[in-house]
């Protein structure tokens, strides 16, 4: 039914009648009913498109052999588990496409029963990165409208209000809960209303918008004549639907300043939508306090100057001031929009520096408030200068202007961004200083969040190197090599060990702990520590990972899981023995350098639990290569695991070099983002052995 038509009827046939929104077009929602025995009984065409499975193909089937891949499969059996007895789960868990991809799939979960009483589970499913791009838009959406300097109002196809942002709230003088469901002449009767619905019923026909509509009359905030300039947008869905038009209007009274007024508005809503695209690309501090500098100029100053107190950059240092007042401050980054020795005022970048307490940056810091010098004199350019000698630069560039606004985040000053004008003839005003000050509280939650990832990274990181072996003791028989290397972003719980056995025995040991940061290495630490005990008893592989599996499942929280490769290396009758638990397969390479990846049953991670672990003997030759390593050496954004894993093959082919240097070969060819923690482990038997004690 036309949505026209479905308005004429009863109010409750409207909302019964009334077209569908486009959200749920977007999201693609699929539905999928699994039978007490977890075989699928319906499947949506949704599911079909989200997953590639047609009917046919999906009907009747085991819903774990089908959709889960073998390393996940106990995890969805006990969530199955926990629908089918009444449980509800919702989460994002990976799920198997047709085309042998993994897609991450949210799902909502509940237990449905049929006229016989028959217990099913419903899935309801739909593309995880769907989900979380829709509520980054939602979000998004709701901090610019409420925070716009510009007044922005919504209107339905009724021409009636169904919001108004606060500017637009101050500049009617009416709140918004008195507009709503009220069209402009009901509430603005002052205005020219009949202009503004004919240009709100043309853009609502033809969908082209229309900007800098000028309208001139008065609203209740004062009962003054002013001057508006209006943008009207019609809003519709992703079908195409139309839901109502958004209108943008500036105040631009004053004709004399008219235009720049609305340009500066622009100007503005760019420079904040550029800060919340250009500030805080990664956690790195003093990359970020480039990123506010290069901001800020040319758009708001012709030079920026960021300083942080000293205590943001070093742990160890103070945020307090001295006997005589001065703070000590790192300068971190400086912005001139042309060639100026003016760079090297206030302070060089990169570099630690006390400043006095007449200066304005620690006066800005110890009162907690923006400093506006509106015309900088002589007088008061020694107090923006370090010295004298950068005062007479700072006048020779032209310095007329200042703004000094501190970096406030979580209720702690962290340092000052600094503001200059020189080319730009304009002093700073209260404007200014308002965008100065937004721009300063992003720009701060992104310098605060580097610092404490830098600080818990540097703990982790300190923590994972005095548990891991710094030099891999060698042994008579075997030749080592290792290499440990952490990740740029968050250290994670990867490990290795080499553990002396009874026999002239070598147990070869790498692992890697689910999770980043420090409780990973900490949880690192208990296993690395346990696997160390375990090897002294001379158990067997397997066995050793279930003595494992049963310490991981009581460490830290109930999720955690850790894969792990264990090998014992016997040198003297050239065997080994391997066994691994959810962890990739060594690479074997033999005397005559054909490399192969050796084929051992994976097992579950350790802390999954109730899985036994197998082991399996393999011949290792005088001069063959053991190379164990974890996924961060063959797996990243741009590189999938199986081919990250036929590079490395690839690699070790004919690879004849040293140990040490076949470490720096692997590591150089293959990791590149370091975006994972990589720990590789090499060993070659060669050498004699030891007589058996």
């Amino acid at each position: 039914m036309p949505e026209e038509e479905t308005r004429s009827g009863s109010g409750a046939q409207d909302r019964i009648t009334a077209a569908p929104g486009g959200l749920l077009d977007v999201l693609r929602v699929a539905a999928l009913v699994l039978g007490s025995d977890g075989r699928i009984v319906l499947w949506s065409p949704e599911a079909e498109s989200l997953l590639g499975f047609s009917a046919e193909e999906a009907l009747g089937r085991d819903a774990g052999a089908l959709l889960v891949d073998p390393d996940h499969r106990s995890l969805a059996h006990g969530l199955f588990d926990r629908v089918r007895t009444g449980a509800r789960w919702a989460g994002v868990f990976p799920v198997r496409h047709k085309d042998g991809s993994t897609r991450r799939v949210e799902f909502r979960t509940m237990q449905l029963r049929d006229a016989r009483g028959d217990i099913h589970a419903l899935g309801l499913g739909t593309d995880a990165d769907t989900v979380r791009d829709v509520e980054r838009d939602l979000a998004l959406s709701h901090i610019l409208v409420r925070q716009s300097p510009v007044g922005i109002a919504v209107f339905d196809t009724d021409l009636r209000w169904v919001r108004v942002n606060p500017s637009l709230e101050r500049m009617n003088g009416v709140p918004e809960e008195a507009v709503l469901g009220r069209r402009v002449g009901e509430v603005l009767p002052a205005l020219d209303v009949e202009a503004i619905e004919s240009r709100m019923r043309r853009v609502l026909r033809t969908g082209e918008p229309l900007l800098d509509q000028q309208t001139v009359g008065r609203t209740a905030a004062d009962g003054e004549e002013h001057a508006y300039s209006e943008s009207y947008h019609r809003i519709q869905d992703a079908n195409g639907r139309v839901l109502g038009l958004a209108m943008a209007i500036i105040d631009i009274s004053e004709r004399q300043r008219a235009t720049s007024e609305v340009a500066k508005a622009r100007e503005r809503l760019a420079v904040i939508a550029d800060a919340g695209v250009r500030i805080g690309t990664t956690l790195d501090l003093r990359r970020t306090a480039q990123e506010l500098a290069d901001v800020a100029v040319p758009e708001l100053a012709d030079i920026a100057a960021v300083d942080v107190l000293d205590a943001v950059v070093n742990p160890g240092g103070t945020a307090a001031p001295r006997t005589d007042g001065s703070l000590d401050f790192w300068a971190l980054a400086l912005k001139a929009n042309r060639p100026t020795d003016a760079v090297e005022d206030p302070d060089p970048a990169g570099e630690p520096a006390q400043y006095g307490s007449s200066r304005l940056v620690t006066q800005c810091v110890r009162e907690a408030r923006p400093i506006l010098l509106e015309h900088v004199d002589d007088a008061a350019i020694r107090r923006v200068a370090r010295n004298e000698a950068a005062a007479e630069a700072l006048r020779r560039a032209g310095v007329h202007s200042c703004l000094v606004v501190p970096l406030m985040a979580r209720g702690e000053v962290l340092g000052t961004l600094s503001l200059y004008r020189t080319a730009d003839p304009r002093p700073f005003d209260d404007q200014d200083l308002t965008l100065a000050t937004e721009l300063s509280a992003r720009a701060a939650i992104c310098i605060d969040n580097a610092r404490l990832y830098g600080r818990e990274r540097d703990i982790a990181l300190t923590l994972q190197r005095s548990l891991l072996s710094q030099e891999p003791p060698q042994h008579g028989g075997i030749e080592i090599a290792s290499r440990y290397v952490p990740a740029v972003s968050e250290v994670g719980g990867d490990w290795f060990d080499v553990l002396p056995l009874k026999d002239g025995k070598v147990g070869l040991v790498v692992g890697d702990v689910m999770g980043k940061g420090v409780h990973a290495a900490a949880i690192m630490g208990q296993l690395r520590t346990a696997t160390r005990a375990l090897a002294r008893l001379d158990l067997p592989p397997a066995e050793l990972l279930h003595h494992l599996d049963d310490l991981a499942a009581s460490l830290g929280d109930s999720d955690t899981l850790a894969t792990c490769l264990y090998v014992v290396c016997d040198p003297r009758h050239g065997r080994c023995e391997l066994s691994r638990a959810g962890h990739l397969p060594p690479v074997l390479v033999d005397p005559e350098g054909r490399a192969e990846l050796l084929d051992v049953a994976g097992g579950v991670p350790l802390g999954v639990g109730g899985v036994p672990f197998t082991v399996e003997e393999r011949e290792l030759v005088e001069g063959a290569l053991l190379v164990l390593f974890t996924d961060g050496l063959v797996e990243s954004r741009a590189t999938p695991v199986g081919a990250g894993l036929q590079r490395l093959l690839g690699l070790l082919d004919d690879a004849g070099l040293p140990l040490e240097e076949t470490c720096d070969m692997l590591l150089g060819a293959l990791d590149h983002e370091r975006n994972d923690d990589v720990a590789l482990l090499v060993a070659r038997r060669g050498g004699r052995c030891p007589p058996i004690a």
